[in-house]
């Protein structure tokens, strides 16, 4: 196997050369740009994700979720079950290098059954690129996804996708982003028709034509060089009805809405925005053009008991995803790092905080979804993949000596829980190992009653379940069923020790632990939580629980 490098330097971006306030960052560093794509479900977000690729020169042809056969294997849908239903249940990351940026794009679940895995990817990059349909615009999961982006004031980029079919009016679109999300919107481009008579876009950051070729999906669109709106060459490209309806909306559009501010879109008040359709591989060069230019290289990152800079010459990073069997026939798990200062060298020990052990970390991987080269090094904003034997879990911390805790990775209270039996009860030991895995994993949380055998599943959503059946079967050869459970909810359990230690003697029957034997309160009725504040004062229950080790 090759080992792959993260590419030779490059000039700093433009934009980023004027950001006074920033500290100066190595060239390697700053040429980085690290972000996640989020949308509701069927948006086309993986279709985006695909032709990402595609302009970076990492595949030669882009798959598409609903195609047929070989054009059907998307590679940031890795699993089978993504493959077989066209859905992404699992994040996955790649990175690939374009015009001297060096990209890390983390693929999210679009499906709200797997939010917790998006929460935990948006701890781990810099900015992110929301996906619209340009038929329905603002859904419920974007907007949810788009909340935890505000917590974090992420900068976020904004395309609206599928502009070769029927689509709302465009200052429709516009106003409802504006008002459901609170944000400024300042369009980077302009649609020029919809539907059958959609053409391409105006590039309203360089005033010139953006030409969409139907004939072709794995091309790139074509720039048309103009001398703005009155150029006799847009007779060429569009009816003379289409260009007088461009030529009176830009006017409008330049009228009433805020031109584009680098500042307010980094501080996160603001997202551009771009029109065009993934499946044609219209407005994708512009998208990472405009991420390239305008999104932020890698960023300073919360700890204990300092925050950490990407500038700083020793290396750590955090683990904000664990993947197992990515490939089957090896058993194996990946943990996710993200590399959040120094330079990464293939072979370094480093010191794991949560057991205070040395870590030899002899074979890391760049990620292409499923596929992976070894890597020779990497840079702070770099994500990477570390194979191991379940020494990593989510929210571990890789140092060269420190012992800083990364903080603010989530860790939610399941909606929904089952008790989970093997098909084969001889099989039992079995079931623990994978439940312990897919707990580790983040995949769901596995509760262990204090009273009884067996182990309570918990889940956001019900395909979850439907998906770890499916899991536990295909990688562990392990039929399971899951079976419906007196408990509707679970907290976790603070406070002083004694009053802790009181209160759990006195609930044994609702008393579990979780994969990390922290302590978790079972409800059956919301009666349980007003007897237990009614009764406990000094204890905590919580939905949340922070995954610091």
């Amino acid at each position: 196997m090759t080992p792959l490098r993260a590419g030779p330097p490059a000039p700093i971006p433009r934009a980023m050369q004027d950001l006074s306030n920033a500290p100066q960052l190595p060239p390697e560093i700053a040429r980085r740009r690290t972000f996640a794509i989020i949308s509701h479900p069927d948006a086309g977000k993986t279709t985006l994700t695909e032709k990402f690729l595609l302009y970076g020169g990492a595949i030669q042809m882009a798959g598409q979720v609903r195609a047929k056969g070989e054009a059907r294997r998307t590679r940031s849908d890795f699993m089978k079950m993504e493959q077989e239903r066209g859905i992404s249940v699992s994040a996955s990351a790649m990175s690939f290098e374009w015009n001297g940026t060096w990209f890390n794009l983390v693929d999210t679940p679009g499906h709200d059954d797997f939010s917790e895995d998006t929460y935990r990817v948006l701890t781990a990059v810099d900015a992110a690129i929301m996906v619209i349909d340009g038929a329905k615009g603002v859904e419920s999961q974007t907007r949810k996804l788009f909340e935890v982006c505000r917590l974090r004031d992420m900068p976020i980029l904004t395309f609206c996708n599928k502009m070769d079919r029927e689509s709302r009016d465009t200052f429709e679109i516009i106003d409802e982003i504006q008002e459901m999300l609170a944000i400024d919107v300042a369009p980077a481009s302009w649609p020029v028709g919809q539907g059958r008579d959609f053409v391409g876009a105006y590039d309203l950051l360089r005033d010139r034509l953006n030409v969409m070729d139907r004939a072709d999906r794995n091309v790139r669109a074509k720039n048309v060089e103009i001398a703005g709106l009155s150029d006799p060459k847009l007779a060429d490209h569009m009816s003379p009805e289409q260009a007088e309806t461009l030529a009176e909306e830009v006017e409008m559009a330049r009228g009433l809405l805020p031109a584009f501010d680098g500042q307010a879109f980094r501080e996160g008040h603001m997202t551009p925005i771009w029109f065009g359709s993934a499946l044609n591989s219209f407005g994708v060069q512009e998208l990472i053009q405009g991420l390239a230019d305008h999104a932020p290289p890698p960023q300073p990152r919360p700890a204990e008991p300092r925050q950490v800079s990407p500038e700083e010459p020793k290396v750590s990073g955090f683990v904000f995803k664990v993947q197992a069997n990515m490939d089957p026939k090896h058993r194996d798990r990946v943990a996710f790092l993200r590399l959040c200062s120094g330079h990464f060298k293939r072979g370094m020990k480093l010191h794991h905080v949560r057991s205070g052990k040395p870590m030899a970390i002899s074979n890391p991987v760049m990620f292409l979804a499923s596929e992976r080269e070894v890597l020779d090094d990497a840079w702070a904003g770099d994500i990477i993949g570390i194979p191991n034997h379940g020494q990593l879990r989510i929210g571990d911390a890789l140092t060269e000596g420190e012992n800083l805790r990364f903080t603010g990775i989530p860790a939610f209270a399941p909606e929904l829980l089952q008790t989970c039996r093997a098909g084969d009860p001889m099989k039992a030991k079995h079931l623990d190992k994978a439940l312990t895995q897919f707990a580790e994993e983040g995949a769901a949380k596995v509760f262990k009653p204090q009273i009884g055998s067996g182990h309570i599943v918990g889940v956001v959503g019900q395909l979850q379940f439907e998906v770890l059946a499916s899991r536990i079967e295909q990688e562990y050869g392990l039929p399971v069923r899951f079976e419906p459970t007196q408990f509707t909810g679970a907290r976790w359990v603070s406070g002083p020790k004694e009053a802790v230690e009181a209160f759990m003697k006195g609930n044994k029957g609702h008393m579990a632990e979780d994969s990390d034997g922290d302590p978790v309160y079972m409800i059956r009725l919301q009666w349980d939580l007003d007897r237990i504040a009614r009764d406990h004062p000094q204890v905590t229950l919580s939905a949340t629980k922070e995954m610091l080790t």
